[in-house]
């Protein structure tokens, strides 16, 4: 039941601490909002942007360490400041890092000492990574409305279960398995999204049809894309690497950076 799925990482040692950073990284992105409000909120995704950073990096092996991590603190910090320092934040106005932060990625691949060797998946890497920490603080963007509805929490309980029921699934039921060397099996990937439905009708609270159905297409939605951001993040962790820290966290952070923009967008639509 824990034994490698044609890899050689076990199956437990790729879920259980997957899992239970997931759990963490939702309470932290809850708790430390009501707690501090918008400082907390700063603090909880600027932890996660750092941790994801330094975890991409050595998982993924990305050649021009010192630059890469460079490259994605500043974008981290770039997408915090142009969403947290104005009075009316805009979420177009985030599309300036990506923008710079590729011209760094380039600018730092051209840098590097030769023998320049894996240019091309080194500089996909870099612009992957700034593309999640920005998506990460789009989080900054969730804030309670006036009426008392908190979007950011809803969501992420939605992202957090489907992520973690994922995991556990996965861990005793693996099969039919999604690739070979990669322990995710589809069985994980169904009840993950069954299990995101299921909390976003629980928080919604209501018996209207419509409501009810709003409900569902909400945690489908979420639910959809944090489970195939899982198993991209699983793909990318599958072939092992000596830092094993840094594969939970990829695992963990990848999937919450991927549904926030989804979450922002659906918290503007009237229905949700």
């Amino acid at each position: 039941m824990t034994s490698a799925l044609d890899t050689d990482l076990p199956a437990r040692t790729h879920h259980l601490p997957a899992a239970v950073l997931v759990a963490v990284a939702t309470a932290l992105l809850v708790v430390l909002p009501e707690q501090y409000g918008d400082r907390g909120r700063l603090a909880a995704v600027a932890v996660l942007q750092a941790g994801l950073v330094a975890a991409w990096v050595l998982a993924t092996g990305v050649r021009g360490l010192a630059g890469s991590v460079a490259v994605g603190l500043a974008a981290a910090a770039g997408a915090d400041v142009l969403l947290v320092l104005p009075e009316r934040p805009e979420l177009g106005a985030l599309l300036a890092v990506p923008g710079l932060g590729f011209l760094a990625a380039v600018l730092h691949q051209m840098l590097r000492r030769p023998p320049r060797r894996e240019v091309v998946p080194s500089l996909a890497g870099v612009v992957l990574l700034v593309c999640g920490v920005c998506a990460l603080a789009v989080l900054l963007l969730l804030e309670p409305s006036a009426d008392g509805d908190r979007p950011a929490d809803s969501a992420l309980l939605v992202v957090g279960v489907a992520l973690v029921v994922g995991h556990l699934v996965d861990l005793v039921l693996p099969r039919p398995q999604v690739a070979a060397e990669v322990p995710r099996g589809v069985p994980g990937l169904l009840l993950a999204v069954v299990a995101a439905v299921v909390v976003a009708v629980v928080q919604h609270g209501e018996t209207d049809l419509v409501d009810t159905l709003a409900a569902l297409t909400y945690g489908g939605v979420l639910g959809t894309v944090a489970a195939l951001v899982g198993l991209a993040a699983s793909y990318v962790v599958a072939e092992g690497t000596r830092h094993r820290w840094a594969m939970p966290v990829v695992q963990a952070v990848l999937p919450i950076a991927a549904c926030a923009p989804v979450a922002f967008s659906l918290a503007l639509q009237p229905a949700f």
